[in-house]
């Protein structure tokens, strides 16, 4: 099956785009710089026959242009976020992550005609509850969170993202949803154990676990190709912390 990457440039999606290739699955990525793609990834990668690069701002794009992207994919995972800079926290589209799923989402639904549903996967964060689940935080914790919500617009894209896939495609018969919400993201070299739970079993903000980018790349690789795995966590957002933090 083709897998449909944005976000791809990314410190976790760029591992997400390489796993992809190593089981032998076709990939396209769209990308803002194709430059700064040459940095990140290794050459055997980018010359690799199945993988097909756009060089374009997702936003940007036409009606026409995106549904050309998404058409035959049966997979479209978004890796998007914001830049940790101010300019990348404060600074136009604030919204970028909620705009570009509402946009795949949406060329998804023109295009897509098969039986099998398309999979789409969000890579979101533990510090958004699932509220359709009824997960809960404390008081203090429930303070902080509005606090982060006003003052980091990407906490709140986070949220409003996860929101429109939870309240929106759950009437839809062509397209079906997994949330992945690692915790502390930290770097790491090799894919290491991990555990998944349905939700948060520590807080985000005051006993924050850590989550290996490679992990949260290689769970995402086994939702494309492990149906057992998606049946298992189809519209839900499981959480991913390293067994050893």
């Amino acid at each position: 099956m083709t897998t449909l990457v944005v976000g791809a440039s990314g410190a976790t999606g760029r591992l997400l785009v390489e796993q992809l290739l190593a089981v032998n699955e076709p990939v396209k990525i769209i990308v803002r710089s194709l430059s700064a793609l040459h940095e990140i990834l290794p050459s055997n990668v980018l010359q690799d026959e199945r993988l097909s690069i756009t060089e374009a701002d997702i936003l940007d794009l036409t009606e026409e242009q995106l549904i050309k992207q998404v058409k035959n994919c049966q997979v479209v995972i978004s890796c998007l976020g914001h830049n940790l800079t101010l300019r990348g926290m404060f600074a136009s589209p604030r919204r970028l992550v909620t705009q570009s799923v509402q946009r795949l989402v949406f060329a998804i639904r023109l295009c897509s005609r098969q039986k099998v549903p398309v999979k789409f996967i969000l890579m979101n964060t533990t510090g958004n509850r699932n509220r359709l689940a009824g997960e809960k935080v404390s008081c203090l914790e429930a303070l902080a969170m509005c606090l982060i919500r006003v003052l980091l617009p990407p906490h709140a894209d986070n949220e409003l993202a996860a929101d429109y896939l939870q309240n929106n495609l759950h009437r839809l018969h062509n397209i079906e949803w997994v949330v992945v919400r690692p915790d502390s993201l930290v770097n790491s070299d090799v894919v290491s154990e991990y555990d998944i739970y349905p939700s948060p079993t520590r807080s985000a903000i005051f006993n924050a676990g850590k989550t290996s980018r490679i992990n949260v790349a290689h769970f995402m690789c086994q939702l494309v190709i492990n149906k057992v795995l998606w049946r298992h966590w189809k519209g839900q957002m499981p959480v991913l912390y390293n067994t050893f933090n």
